[in-house]
């Protein structure tokens, strides 16, 4: 067993200890990033280092390790508190910061075990590994609901190869939950060029990524995650802010926005009524900038990213379903993306990829561009990764290796050298289809919901999938049609 499996496999299992006490893997996690992040800060001060790191000694690594019992209690207590309240990276890191471990026998157990790995002289890549693999396990609890936050690792990769980004260029994710897109970007600008220079380097750790992230939980846990890859500073500033992306026109603009937004429908907020009772109102963004006003969040988030773009900027999201089929400001949405941006490629993923149930999603790749009267959008690809793909999260988890396939087609290194795969009478199974704009233009609501392979599960009753295939895949269809009825329903009251 290599280092890593072997320090994730002993956090790991001290957790189920914890559970007995009803501590969940979330909570648990939680308290790993306080306390890493604190025996880090500690390792830093000291030499080589020297760094002055902006957490008083009363505060610190060493003032936990001096205390055992009720008192090591009230003193973390006090430690999360005051952390909290400090600037930057510290302070985001700490916001809301609560104590979950109430038996004060096993927090100790839990400060010796950080204690006993020196956290800096690991590398970026193992640390990073270690922390990965540990918010990998948390999304796998189902109960947790943290998997809404994490989008498959294959997925991200895959689509940051397509997008290329390069070094001393900006990366922005208005929805970053863990940090994955942030990550994969990060590595395979580190793995494609060694090359680069101090400038560069310095540019990737302080100034390439800028997120969004309302959930200050699951904003902690991706700041801890990049700054164990190496991004950012401890005494820095945080480079993912609090704020909700939809709210305001961005004060930047990026080179690339990288993006898995979040599936829910409908944005809203709770308030209380005058007779006293909690009542809902939906949030429309009305904003300057935006083609149409809408209370669907995914329609939202692909306006703002298109405002996100510089006018060379790219951009690859994964979007729901009725986001590509959706009328009213959903055809106006995609009426626009084709005229502004070039639209130049939609992936279709399959379902039991993503831990929440039921979800049929996609990847849209568009290049933005500056403005003109004719439509920049000349011919959209599509690749059916979808029609007779079998994935579950357990059995059969999505692979890398699993959209090499689309990765070869896209030709990420000259997308102008494509070839379709598709051809109507040698080869009426490919994958690999190019539509023109006039032909999309065509179709009912402007509907980018584009399919051509037959559904081998409905006439090929000699080579049905496994039972437990086909029927996790009757409740993803099930519960996809009820998040959509349910979606009708909230517009009807």
């Amino acid at each position: 067993m290599n280092a890593t499996a072997s320090i994730v496999s002993r956090v790991w299992s001290f957790c189920t200890t914890l559970r007995d006490d009803g501590v969940g893997y979330g909570d648990y996690l939680e308290q790993l990033t306080y306390l890493i992040f604190l025996k880090m800060a500690d390792e830093y001060s000291r030499p080589p280092y020297n760094r002055k790191i902006g957490i008083p000694e009363n505060l610190g690594w060493s003032s936990l390790k001096a205390v055992r019992g009720a008192a090591l209690e009230v003193h973390y207590v006090t430690v999360l508190r005051e952390l909290g309240n400090k600037p930057g990276l510290l302070g985001q890191i700490f916001t809301k910061a609560q104590n979950k471990i109430q038996d004060p026998a096993k927090l100790s157990r839990l400060i010796d075990m950080v204690d006993e790995t020196n956290w800096v002289t690991l590398g970026a890549d193992v640390k990073g590994d270690i922390y990965e693999g540990l918010l990998e396990r948390n999304a796998e609890d189902t109960k947790s609901g943290a998997g809404q936050y994490f989008t498959p690792r294959p997925l991200i990769r895959a689509m940051v190869e397509c997008v290329r980004p390069l070094p001393g260029k900006t990366i922005a994710d208005p929805a970053c939950g863990t940090g994955g897109f942030f990550l994969a970007a990060y590595d395979f600008l580190v793995d494609t060029y060694p090359g680069m220079d101090r400038e560069q380097r310095a540019f990737l750790k302080h100034d390439t990524f800028f997120g969004n992230e309302i959930v200050a939980g699951t904003r902690r846990l991706a700041l801890m995650n990049m700054f164990l890859h190496n991004i950012g500073e401890i005494d820095g500033d945080s480079p993912i802010s609090p704020n909700d992306a939809l709210i305001a026109p961005p004060p930047e603009s990026y080179d690339y926005v990288l993006a898995n937004p979040p599936f829910g429908k409908k944005s809203s907020m709770v308030f209380t009524n005058e007779d006293g009772e909690l009542d809902r109102d939906d949030l429309t963004y009305s904003r300057q900038g935006f083609w149409a006003t809408t209370s669907n969040k995914q329609l939202n988030f692909v306006q703002h990213i298109r405002s996100l773009l510089k006018t060379t900027g790219r951009a690859a999201v994964v979007v729901p379903d009725n986001v590509l089929f959706e009328g009213g400001a959903g055809e106006t949405v995609r009426r626009k993306l084709l005229e502004t941006t070039d639209l130049h490629t939609i992936l279709r993923l399959p379902t039991g990829i993503f831990y929440a149930n039921g979800v049929k999603a996609n990847v849209l790749f568009f290049d933005n561009q500056p403005a003109r009267a004719e439509p920049w959008t000349k011919e959209v690809w599509v690749y059916d990764y979808r029609t007779n793909i079998h994935h579950t999260l357990k059995k059969k988890p999505l692979r890398y290796e699993d959209l090499q396939g689309f990765v070869a087609c896209y030709s990420p290194l000259n997308r102008f050298a494509r070839s379709e795969t598709w051809h109507e009478t040698n080869n009426p199974e490919g994958r690999w289809r190019r539509f023109s704009v006039e032909q999309i233009l065509a179709r009912d609501k402007t509907s980018l919901d584009i399919f051509w392979l037959k559904d081998k599960s409905l006439a090929d009753l000699d080579n049905l999938p496994e039972p437990d295939e086909l029927a996790g895949e009757i409740i993803e269809n099930l519960e996809a049609g009820l998040a959509s009825f349910r979606s009708v329903v909230s517009t009807l009251s």
